[in-house]
């Protein structure tokens, strides 16, 4: 079968021939037809996430995918071949960019019949992040106003239409056509973050979904009331600021628990969402993908496609 491998972080990523995986008993072999990017794909390609994500070489890139069951362990149970299932893999053993993944019955829910393979594999990473973000960790409520950076992203697009079906004020920031599709998301005001300073326009804001970092979250503290939150995966608050202005900041992770990843599809199901996509490749095109998920420029979700 064809994997798309890294050997070393810094290097580049090749297809190769390798052997179809042996799968445990706890584990399932799956037909791979639709795999998603994720920033921490870059990371671990370019090596800045080497201090903290302890691969083993050669690595296959890409945790989020969505495919057809092939076979089962003796002890799988809830799934049987021909099953189409999302999967959101360990990190640490990547193995989406491949023909075939042997990955635990843990790591997978079964794909709805509303949903594209291409659509349920941009799902797990970037539609739980902006759930759990919102909801678990910002405890995000009706009638609440909630200020999302990065708004028109793979996170950003999901957070948008999370947060007003659940009733919230949607403001977001973006860029350029950006604008245009956070706002047709249901962001109720954007600002295009390169022509105005988003602290000048909004204010009385209770949660900051952080998507950006930098100097775009030292800037937000100023427009969250006191008492707000601001919550972000993508880089530590700093606490004495967050305390200078009255607020809570915290620093969210998210893991791939099967649980949370079905709770995340029912309610993108449930709720009509859209999955918008910024490109969409085949396998033997995979560098393209690679090269604009690095652009970091996306408007949606970047999906390598074997269907």
């Amino acid at each position: 079968m064809k994997s798309i491998r890294i050997h070393a972080f810094n290097g580049p990523a090749v297809i190769e021939e390798v052997p179809v995986p042996a799968f445990a008993a706890d584990q399932m072999l799956v037909r791979i037809q639709a795999s998603a990017l994720n920033p921490l794909d870059i990371g671990l390609l370019t090596g800045w996430a080497a201090q903290f994500f302890p691969i083993t070489f050669p690595y296959v890139l890409g945790s989020d995918f969505a495919g057809v069951i092939e076979r089962v362990g003796a002890s799988v149970e809830g799934f049987k071949p021909g099953d189409a299932v999302i999967v959101w893999a360990d990190p640490l053993t990547g193995g989406g960019l491949s023909e075939y993944a042997a990955v635990p019955a843990s790591h997978c829910v079964p794909l709805p019949s509303a949903l594209t393979p291409v659509e349920g594999a941009a799902i797990p990473t970037a539609g739980s992040t902006a759930w759990h973000g919102l909801f678990s960790v910002g405890h995000l409520k009706a009638g609440e106003t909630v200020l999302i950076h990065g708004a028109a992203g793979g996170v950003g697009m999901f957070a948008v239409q999370f947060a007003k079906k659940a009733g919230a004020r949607v403001l977001a920031t973006a860029s350029g056509d950006g604008v245009d599709l956070s706002r047709s998301l249901g962001a109720d005001e954007v600002v295009d973050y390169k022509q105005q300073d988003f602290a000048q326009v909004f204010s009385g804001v209770d949660l900051v979904f952080d998507l950006v970092g930098g100097e775009t979250q030292a800037r937000s503290y100023s427009v969250i009331k006191q008492g707000g939150r601001l919550v972000t995966p993508v880089s530590p608050p700093d606490e004495a600021t967050a305390k200078a202005h009255g607020v809570s900041a915290t620093m969210m992770y998210v893991k791939p628990y099967a649980s949370q990843l079905g709770d995340v599809v029912h309610a993108v199901v449930q709720d009509g969402l859209k999955v918008v996509f910024d490109t969409s490749v085949p396998f033997a095109a995979f560098g393209e993908a690679i090269e604009r998920q690095k652009s970091r420029h996306a408007r949606g979700k970047i999906v390598i496609t074997q269907v």
